[in-house]
């Protein structure tokens, strides 16, 4: 397969793309726009990019609002209460079907990567059984990443440590926490000293949801960098959310991002369900809720948006169209510069890319796996000026999605169609 008449970020001019035993084979400027053959697709002067990833969704409690309430705060606190719940009526097939539904609208955005976070704070494991199933049966789709995730904490969980071991035994990728969810500060110490250890004698990846809260004083942030950094681990290492920075006074900010820039950590911002569930206990003026997005891409630390929830106890909307997240990401971190703009899908690529430890599995580079999209726009501006989309999505060189644009017909006064 070849695909011709692309742009490609950060190149100037038409490129043809060919593909070859699920890789990329060739990557020849163009002298001038080409007419595609039949069995070529023309990406007509737009944007050819690798695949959009997803850093953080929670497919486990996919599609699960309402279920058996609505949390009617807002709260998150309350959305872990709901699930806690509806987490006793889970079963194999209920957590396989709705992750499956999950992942077709990921798939339909363009979505190829993602990691999703697994409760595992359940005695028989139920959700994590589930999803490792949903791994081999969708690799054809997707390449999923799976975070064992204690939502109910590590040390204040009953057995929460064995569970953590026993999730790793069972396969899972990546070492999850929730440190501001422990009982007691040094509780959440622990937690993350304990899940790094882990991380480290297994060869797991770790991401912690961290200090999620708009609380100042919540400030486990600093323990997981200097983990990180004392054992060398920062590429390695994802603090999720981590809102309660946008609560910190600048003076203590100031020497966080020293450390935060030695350890070398990633993140990621899920922008629009931060900015529902936090601020709640806020009457005027109201917190946005979010960490600092543009201060830690502006300081030269990674970081990326997700989704998180897709109809959920914490969010009830969703449809996995990422790049929906990216325009309200932008628009809530003071992002809509020109700069900005310019280089927005980052975010949903690159450096979602490097947060997943992708290397070279990822990107559009000869020698490279054959997964990429072709896009209904020339330029990261033009794509979220347009509120465009993924038109086409090619996994390891097969055409995996189509989207047909729709179509908007004008009429005249009197109602004929010109």
């Amino acid at each position: 397969m070849h695909i011709v008449n692309a742009r490609l970020r950060g190149r100037s001019g038409l490129f043809r793309i060919e593909l070859a035993h699920t890789r990329i084979a060739a990557i020849v400027a163009q002298a001038q726009e080409l007419v595609a053959a039949a069995d070529e697709l023309d990406a007509a002067g737009n944007l050819v990019v690798p695949p959009f990833v997803e850093p953080h969704i929670h497919l486990d409690a996919a599609l699960t609002a309402g279920e058996p309430n609505w949390n009617l705060s807002g709260t998150l606190f309350e959305g872990i209460e709901l699930w806690a719940e509806r987490k006793a009526l889970v079963t194999h097939e209920d957590s396989k079907q709705r992750a499956r539904k999950a992942i077709d609208m990921l798939v339909d955005h363009g979505i190829q990567h993602v990691r999703s976070h697994v409760d595992v704070t359940d005695p028989t494991l139920a959700a994590l059984k589930a999803l490792l199933e949903v791994r081999e049966e969708t690799r054809h789709l997707i390449d999923l990443q799976l975070v064992a995730f204690p939502q109910e904490g590590i040390e204040s969980y009953a057995n929460g440590r064995a569970l953590m071991e026993q999730a790793v035994a069972l396969g899972v990728d990546v070492v999850g926490g929730i440190p501001h969810f422990e009982n007691t500060r040094e509780q959440g110490v622990s937690s993350i000293k304990f899940l790094m250890d882990l991380a480290e004698r297994s060869g797991c990846l770790v991401d912690v949801h961290c200090d999620e809260t708009d609380d100042p004083h919540s400030r486990f942030l600093e323990v997981l960098a200097e983990e990180a950094r004392v054992r060398g681990m920062g590429a390695r290492v994802t603090a999720s959310h981590t809102t309660a920075m946008g609560s910190y006074d600048n003076a203590y900010c100031s020497k966080l991002f020293r450390l935060l820039k030695q350890s070398q950590i990633n993140f990621v911002s899920c922008p629009t369900e931060s900015i529902h569930l936090q601020g709640r206990f806020d009457v005027y003026p109201k917190r946005r809720g979010l960490t600092r997005v543009a201060e830690l891409d502006r300081a030269g630390l990674n970081v990326c948006f997700g989704q998180d929830s897709i109809v959920d106890p914490w969010y009830p909307l969703g449809n996995g169209n990422i790049l929906r997240i990216l325009e309200a990401g932008l628009h809530i971190c003071h992002m809509l510069g020109f700069e900005d703009l310019q280089r927005s899908l980052d975010l949903v690529t690159d450096n979602s890319a490097k947060t997943l430890n992708l290397g070279e599995g990822y990107g559009i580079e000869v020698g490279r796996p054959g997964n990429l999209l072709i896009l209904s726009a020339a330029s990261d501006y033009e794509m979220l000026r347009s509120q465009g989309h993924a038109l086409v999505s090619v996994r390891a060189g097969q055409v995996l999605m189509r989207r047909t644009p729709a179509q908007v017909v004008r009429v005249n006064a009197s109602g004929a169609g010109r």
